[in-house]
């Protein structure tokens, strides 16, 4: 395609996974988000918790000028918490329910589009209907309370639910259908290429499945052949890494099943962002530089 892919996306990239250190809402935040902010092939940014007030106030200043789109993801509050959303336990719950809704406190601050979270562990057969009503509590309490305050967007990913985060929310079918329970208009899904083979997925299946609540979409790698992998299951290493499942051809195909379902189209420009992270021995500078190449390659070929 010769067209300019800005004319129909934003493209992004998760802040917190190319410069991992600020996962726990530490370190030199604002320093790396400058690099981001300071590169004109990105127009949007996802960025996480900022624990340091000070880290805070220069990051806002810094997207504020840089003219960059931005969501929230929670998605490590509940990982690292760690959170269980969909926990049986009420005041277990409870405490996951209040903290995303600080969350959503912190993404208004950031002028955020949209927070992103994640559901808590399938807890197997015979619980999942239960977990799901439970999830399915959160997530109306949650679009409500961040419809109180403003336009803000849910966001609830999909992900493994056998090899790696082993979440409730999972398999594409499922998830459109607990989408469609949800009936809350600021409520959408979001799918990520790198989660599509450990969750035994194509781009086509997955896509189609979820088209109508469809919101938000992350590109990236996994590795999932060789179990003693330093980036084995979800750790979305580089694209094209030896023993890895994504590169130009399966990015070529997401975007094109994009296409097909109606998420990409003329003036509309929904997020679609990079989430890749350097491994042991990597720079995220070069593994950034990397996806970007894949995806500029990507692009031509469709």
């Amino acid at each position: 395609m010769q067209e300019s892919m800005y004319k129909y996306m934003k493209l992004g990239i998760v802040h917190f996974m190319a410069f991992p250190t600020a996962l726990r809402g530490e370190g030199p935040i604002a320093e790396s988000i400058s690099k981001i902010a300071e590169d004109d092939f990105f127009t949007a940014i996802e960025l996480t918790w900022i624990k340091d007030a000070a880290e805070k106030e220069e990051t806002k200043a810094i997207l504020e000028s840089s003219g960059l789109a931005v969501a929230y993801a929670a998605q490590p509050a509940v990982l690292t918490t760690p959170l269980n959303p969909n926990s049986l336990d009420d005041a277990e719950r409870q405490t996951a329910v209040d903290t995303l809704k600080g969350e959503i406190d912190s993404a208004y601050d950031m002028n955020a589009v949209g927070i992103a979270f994640l559901s808590g562990k399938d807890p197997g057969d015979e619980q999942r209907k239960d977990a799901m009503g439970a999830l399915l509590a959160t997530t109306r309490e949650l679009c409500d309370y961040a419809k109180s305050k403003g336009n803000l967007k849910v966001v609830l990913e999909t992900f493994d639910r056998a090899i790696d985060k082993k979440a409730l929310i999972g398999p594409s079918d499922e998830a459109a259908a607990f989408a469609e329970s949800v009936n809350r208009d600021n409520f959408g899904l979001m799918v990520d290429l790198s989660h599509l083979p450990i969750q035994f997925e194509s781009a086509k299946e997955a896509l189609t499945n979820v088209k109508d609540y469809l919101v938000h979409a992350h590109v990236g790698n996994c590795i999932m052949k060789d179990s003693d992998h330093p980036g084995y299951g979800d750790m979305h290493p580089r694209f094209g890494i030896e023993d890895g499942e994504n590169d130009v051809e399966e990015l070529t195909e997401f975007l094109a099943v994009l296409f097909d379902i109606g998420y990409l189209g003329e003036g509309k420009q929904p997020f679609v962002s990079f989430e890749v992270k350097p491994l042991e021995g990597e720079t995220s500078e070069i593994v950034i530089a990397n996806a970007k190449r894949t995806m500029r390659e990507a692009w031509l070929r469709l």
